[in-house]
């Protein structure tokens, strides 16, 4: 069976992912077979597996760093939030309905046996398994029945770090109250303390170092700086939905409209990769400005989403957009809102928004929403495409779909594809494109190099701007020297020795 370890923490967004991904990757260089683990995930960005089950992409990226193929076993339950108290709730990657919260905290307990079900499989294929908590294990008001954070711990009978943000302040009282609103025997399994994200001088901290170790009698097993390393953030808490920040030398303006309950946000983690390339999320009209590519992703409730944009202006700013010549591409839930109607018969997204409602108007289909989801990964080629993005014809293009409802009546479509984790030959279209309108059902859609660098290499070109100089390193590769990155931070800031010793291993020698 599998040695354990487990990161939790002291918010949500204290870092347990990026530390969960550091450590996956570190383990793998040192030569063991090591897979992630989150009991219960609640999130939007999700991720079809080959199998065609879904999972959280944290443990999608914690797999990629620990160079591992992704599984529904590493995410049993994820909870999809359709409003502000319910979640669609997804076991063992397939959904079982949507339930109200205080629904789902009585019923969780039965979950169990599917947790322990997914923990067992990956205990018996892998050397090390690095689980992640969610949110605090102090939330008195939840620690009744829980099952993700010291609930988790005692169920895989694990050490714990918990890890505290310093970039928000008062990370000794976070440490400090953290452990002190634990139960006795909960606090033993508190094996070390990290605090992260941390800004200048080191030694400034020791005197607080000293002190918080005496208190709780527990060692600070480091001390992490703020890293500048670009992986997907877990959830719209994240840094990557503030922009890329650049202004000055960017030739290529992208506006993604940041919707309520935006998914899957890390569509366009690509174009992040891309120097030349200013990536917005956009909430408010006044911000949209005038981009050179407008970009509407997937939703949660693509009908609220969509009210939404209508109410505030952004709909009537976007037309205007289009009308002066600007792209739109829109994904999922974006691509649905693209077209002329969206109808709900029998309140699959909401029972609160009479049935059917006007789309947007800018292609010529129809959406209805149905009870049965689409969980599928896809191949295939993109067909004829025109308008400004025509050098995009005859590439492959790889993705997945997660989708309520069905599109119907493209004539103009976009994609041919086949399903691909059952290796049908059944061809399907996919999508509808015109007038320099695009819309795909394809999460994942731009991560192939060559879409994501002719669609910025058409946008230069509208600006009457050159070619980019000649290409990189391919977006897989990048995402490589990313995780190897972070490994490389942590290693230089955690006590790896001290945690291999809390594992009960002993830290391999590299050459």
């Amino acid at each position: 069976m599998a040695r354990t370890i487990m990161i939790q923490g002291t918010m949500s967004n204290a870092g347990k992912s990026l530390i969960v991904a550091g450590l996956c990757r570190i383990l793998k260089q040192d030569g063991f077979r090591v897979a992630p683990f989150k009991s219960q995930n609640m999130a939007l960005n999700s991720y079809i597996t080959e199998e065609g089950l879904e999972m959280g992409r944290a443990q999608v990226v914690q797999a990629e760093a620990a160079g591992v193929k992704p599984e529904a076993a590493m995410n049993p339950i994820l909870l999809k939030p359709t409003n502000d108290t319910g979640s669609q709730v997804i076991v063992n990657g397939i959904s079982i309905g949507n339930m109200p919260a205080r629904q789902y905290f009585a019923y969780k307990k039965k979950l169990i046996p599917e947790i322990l079900k997914a923990f067992d499989h990956l205990s018996r294929a892998y050397d090390i398994i690095v689980i992640e908590g969610a949110g605090s294990p102090a939330e008195i008001n939840l620690k009744q029945d829980d099952i993700v954070n010291m609930g988790m711990a005692k169920m895989a009978d694990c050490p714990v770090l918990l890890v505290g943000d310093i970039d928000r302040g008062g990370v000794f009282a976070q440490l400090y109250g953290t452990v002190m609103l634990l139960e006795p025997e909960e606090r033993e399994r508190i094996a070390g303390l990290i605090v992260n994200k941390f800004r200048g001088d080191k030694t400034i901290l020791d005197p607080g170092l000293v002190m918080i170790e005496e208190k709780l009698n527990i060692p600070v097993t480091g001390v992490v700086p703020y890293m500048k390393v670009d992986i997907e953030d877990e959830d719209s808490l994240g840094t990557h939905l503030m922009g890329t920040g650049k202004t000055e030398h960017t030739a290529v303006d992208i506006a993604v409209i940041r919707f309520p309950r935006i998914s899957n946000f890390t569509d366009f983690q690509i174009f992040f990769s891309m120097p030349e390339v200013q990536l917005r999320f956009v909430e408010k009209e006044k911000d949209l400005g005038n981009p050179d590519l407008i970009i509407l992703p997937g939703s949660k409730n693509t009908t609220e989403d969509l009210l939404w944009m209508r109410q505030n202006g952004l709909e009537a700013s976007v037309f205007k957009l289009h009308a002066s010549g600007i792209p739109v591409f829109g994904i999922c839930g974006g691509f649905q809102m693209l077209g002329e109607s969206l109808a709900d018969p029998e309140g699959v997204e909401t029972q609160a928004v009479q049935s059917p409602i006007r789309g947007m108007g800018l292609l010529p289909v129809h959406t209805v929403f149905g009870k049965e989801k689409t969980r599928t990964r896809v191949i295939g080629n993109l067909l004829d495409v025109g308008g400004m993005f025509f050098e995009l014809s005859g590439l492959e293009v790889e993705g997945y779909e997660i989708h309520m409802g069905e599109t119907y009546g493209a004539v103009n479509t976009l994609t041919s594809v086949r399903e691909y984790q059952s290796g049908a030959k059944t061809m399907k279209m996919d999508g509808c494109q015109g007038e320099n309108v695009y819309g795909t059902y394809l999460h994942g859609f731009f991560d192939r190099e060559p879409i994501a660098q002719r669609i910025v290499k058409a946008l230069r070109r509208k600006k009457g701007l050159p070619d980019s100089p000649e290409e990189g390193i391919s977006y897989e590769d990048y995402k490589e020297e990313q995780y190897n990155r972070l490994a490389e931070y942590l290693r230089e800031s955690l006590d790896m020795e001290k945690i291999y010793e809390i594992m009960g291993l002993e830290q391999k020698q590299n050459d």
